[in-house]
């Protein structure tokens, strides 16, 4: 494979995120006809790091979606964005 067809792996993708009354994640939609209620909330943890100098602060949340499919979001806590990734 040539160098200029690299690419990463399991790149954070956008969503939007609906929260339930206490605050965790009831809905996720990655387009206009693809919402998927959440099933299960699983395990959730929290990132704060300097990396170096430009600050990342992330909430994580493990859940699994109507369909059973798992999924890691996540909120930047600095501009309250969204972002879904496949677990590893």
């Amino acid at each position: 494979m040539k160098a200029d067809r690299l690419r990463a792996l399991n790149v954070p993708q956008q969503v939007k995120v609906e929260l339930s009354e206490c605050g965790d994640p009831a809905f996720v939609k990655r387009g206009p006809e693809n919402v998927k209620r959440v099933e299960t909330v699983g395990e959730t943890w929290r990132v704060d790091d300097e990396w170096w100098r430009q600050p990342i602060v992330r909430r994580y949340v493990e859940v699994v979606l109507e369909g059973g499919g798992r999924v890691i979001l996540f909120q930047d806590q600095l501009s309250g964005e969204w972002f879904a990734q496949m677990p590893t």
